[in-house]
């Protein structure tokens, strides 16, 4: 509870254009203004989509200097790859009780931007390349931290989906993917848990900053879909702020002075309405308003309890994609041998804004150790540099000739992947990618533990080993999770949260990415991640929503029916195999006879099972109607279009073991027949054909068959299907007032 009761909070128009303009401008880097006539003090934000970054002096948005000791879970990558709401929310309640003990208010995060192309630099810190997903997780989030007392602040609102010029680039997109691709994840979370706070990104669209978009941040965001929090800039994204605050924007962040006197300068001269400011004063006013009614000084957290909360986190996280049987590892076994830099230097997080200062941090090469006892290392590599590269190598591969099984740690460093810059192709560094040869050509028996942010290209060599862990980045007990992993304590569930490829080449926004001259073209659409993989038929190196287990689980009886809002199924699971284990279902729907232009899939739903070996259980996945929704370009809203739906159950997008179908009424609206409507959509409408016949036939000399022939021949009728109605004034002679009379009909006026 908070010391002192909170001050009332003033009208915005009782304050001051002078007070009005300040609140809507950091006071500095990570603080809000108050308002002192008023006794109301500001409040504090920080960074931390996956821990507190926490910054009380020196402040930068960068990560360049520490911030206080804080637990670091695992980044979204990770957390998506647990495909787990309760892990989700987990981390966030965690992570609230940590941000109250240091006075913070608001947490900037998560980050809901989808993964476009693998070679986003930021990628680490996304959930997914599916929208679903990441709505789902975020919600879990969200609902988690603001209800411990924390606001959140989803990022980054919207289509940032790189980081090359990534505060200058224009994104130029097509209405059907702008909502069911890059904007749904965003609406779900606003319309079903209420952010305090929505973050808006760097980038333009179609020509106009987020910052001053007032499609996006007031038509889309508070029209459409309700939002009642506030719209903080992305720290240095608003260049002009009484044109922002017009679009729709509420704070600037960090503090910029010349920002506040232009605000009050506009004001003044009236080219700021005054309503505008109005609006985002009120929503700083009662963004304070919250943070002060749950600030509490005596809050504190015990730093053991959440590091098991980030152990079980990471210990979900980690995806098993390959496996001969070589695993798990016996706690006995002789001649183990462990080689890597990873091994002994955790990459646990992200590098940027985000950057964590652990409140420990445990290594693989310790926990293994604490297992099995002492087992030899070598480094083999030191990332990003190529000093004594060759003496490292050389001193691997003798460890390896004499080891019975290698444990090897490969993925990419910091310099790789960070903030700031997108990666240039999917590759292991080379030298990683010769010592995984060198070690596979001495040894039969290597287990790979990827240690990575973004996706990578998993070459045939590395496919090749007899295990392969994609671990992500963990978090600081990821070095934990990892052996409890690789020695079956912990039965492996992580399944994942994107599409492995091949290549860079197969990537679906390949030939789109990252543009040039600061404009990006999102010519792929629709088709992200593995909907343009599985509607190509593209061989994947691994599909997405793919995890194998040491465990075996079959799917028998979906059963799936029609809501009011929405489907409902249920599937038995079973764990055909020997060990107990998580199992994460998946449910995709597809609409085989849509005229839309549709994915062969999509992720509609998922839900877990954990059960012993022989157990079975019966789950329920409910599907919002929400996510059946297109996105319906003629009526400019969201529709349900009727028609039978087929619902797939399975491990993956790839593994899909039942399938049933349910019929949709649908709740699209009918639009209106128009001269450019054609002869074929006519004829799909009731009583178009009898209409059409009608008016060829009217048109026609007296005593002759007229255009109505057109028909009768199978080949003349495609041809004539695609001719727009009102083109029949000069092709067959018809006089615009009959076609018009025809439209009147078939329209019911």
């Amino acid at each position: 509870m908070p010391d002192q009761p909170v001050p009332a909070l003033p009208d915005a128009s009782s304050l001051s254009i002078a007070e009005k303009a300040a609140l809507t401008g950091g006071a500095d880097f990570w603080n809000l203004h108050g308002v002192p006539s008023h006794g109301l003090p500001g409040i504090m934000m920080s960074d931390g989509p996956h821990g507190l970054r926490t910054q009380h002096d020196a402040a930068d948005n960068l990560g360049l200097h520490d911030s206080v000791p804080a637990t670091c879970f695992p980044p979204a990558v990770g957390l998506a790859a647990t495909w787990s709401r309760e892990t989700a929310a987990a981390v966030a309640r965690a992570i609230a009780q940590e941000a109250l003990a240091e006075g913070v208010s608001v947490v900037l995060g998560p980050g809901m931007n989808i993964k476009r192309s693998p070679l986003c630099g930021r990628n680490f810190e996304y959930f997914s390349e599916d929208p679903h997903l990441t709505g789902e997780l975020a919600i879990a989030y969200v609902d988690a931290l603001q209800a411990a007392g924390v606001g959140a602040s989803v990022k980054h609102f919207a289509l940032n989906n790189q980081e090359t010029d990534r505060m200058r680039v224009d994104v130029q997109v097509e209405d059907r993917a702008l909502h069911e691709i890059y904007l749904r994840a965003f609406r779900s979370v606003v319309t079903r848990s209420q952010p305090w706070t929505l973050m808006h990104s760097y980038n333009s669209v179609r020509g106009t900053t987020v910052a001053e978009n007032r499609f996006l941040l007031t038509e889309v965001l508070r029209e459409r879909w309700g939002f009642e929090g506030l719209v903080v800039s992305d720290w240095g994204a608003i260049v002009d702020r009484p044109a922002a605050v017009a679009a729709g924007a509420d704070l600037q962040m960090p503090a910029a002075p010349a920002g506040q006197a232009a605000v009050e300068a506009a004001a003044e001269s009236g080219t700021l309405d005054p309503a505008a400011l109005d609006r985002a004063a009120t929503k700083v006013l009662d963004l304070i308003g919250r943070g002060l009614a749950h600030r509490d000084p005596a809050a504190a957290y015990d730093v053991a309890t959440h590091h098991a909360v980030a152990l079980e986190a990471a210990r979900r996280a980690i995806v098993l994609l390959e496996n001969d049987g070589i695993l798990p590892l016996s706690e006995d076994a002789a001649g183990l041998a462990v080689i890597g830099d990873f091994a002994q230097t955790p990459r646990y997080q992200g590098a940027g804004s985000s950057h964590v200062n652990p409140t420990r941090l445990s290594s693989a090469l310790d926990a293994i150790r604490d297992i099995v006892g002492d087992v030899p290392f070598a480094r083999g590599f030191v990332p990003g540099s190529e000093a004594d590269a060759e003496a490292l190598r050389e001193e691997a591969l003798d460890l390896a000739r004499g080891a019975g099984t290698v444990l090897l740690f490969l993925g990419l460093g910091e310099d790789v992947e960070s903030e700031g810059y997108d990666r240039t192709d999917m590759d292991l560094p080379a030298a990683q990618e010769r010592l995984l040869q060198d070690v596979i050509d001495v040894s039969d028996r290597v287990v790979v533990v990827l240690s990575n942010g973004s996706a990578i290209r998993l070459s045939p060599q590395l496919r090749s080993a007899s295990a392969v862990l994609e671990a992500w980045l963990l978090g600081q007990a990821g070095g934990e999770a990892t052996a409890d992993i690789l020695f079956g304590r912990v039965n492996p569930s992580g399944k994942l949260a994107e599409t492995l490829p091949l290549r860079l080449e197969d990537t679906p926004s390949y030939l789109h990415f990252p543009g040039e001259s600061s404009r990006v073209h999102y010519g792929e659409g629709l088709f992200v991640g593995y909907r343009g993989f599985d509607a190509l038929g593209t061989e994947v190196a691994y599909p997405f929503g793919y995890g194998l287990s040491y465990t075996t689980f079959a799917y028998a009886d979906l059963a799936v029916a029609a809501e009011a809002d929405g489907l409902a199924l249920e599937v038995t699971v079973t764990n055909t195999g020997s060990r107990a284990g998580r199992e994460v279902v998946q449910a995709y729907v597809s609409v085989p006879s849509s005229r839309l232009v549709r994915a062969p899939r999509e992720l509609k739903g998922f839900g877990d099972v954990e059960l012993e070996p022989g157990a079975s259980a019966r789950l329920r996945i409910a599907i919002p109607g929400t996510e059946l929704q297109h996105w319906d370009v003629r009526a400019d809203d969201w529709a349900v279009e009727a028609g039978t739906y087929r619902v797939e159950v399975g491990a993956s997008s790839r593994d899909l073991r039942c399938r049933a179908e349910v019929e949709l009424a649908g709740d699209e609206r009918a639009h209106p027949a128009t001269m450019s409507t054609t002869v074929g959509e006519l004829l799909a409408l009731p009583g178009g054909a009898e209409a059409i016949g009608t008016l060829l036939a009217a048109g026609a000399p007296e005593g002759e068959e007229g255009a109505g022939g057109l028909f009768d021949d199978p080949e003349m009728r495609k041809m004539a299907e695609q001719i727009p109605v009102g083109r029949f004034v000069s092709l067959v002679g018809i006089a615009p007032e009959q076609i018009q009379q025809l439209l009147d009909h078939i329209n019911g006026c």
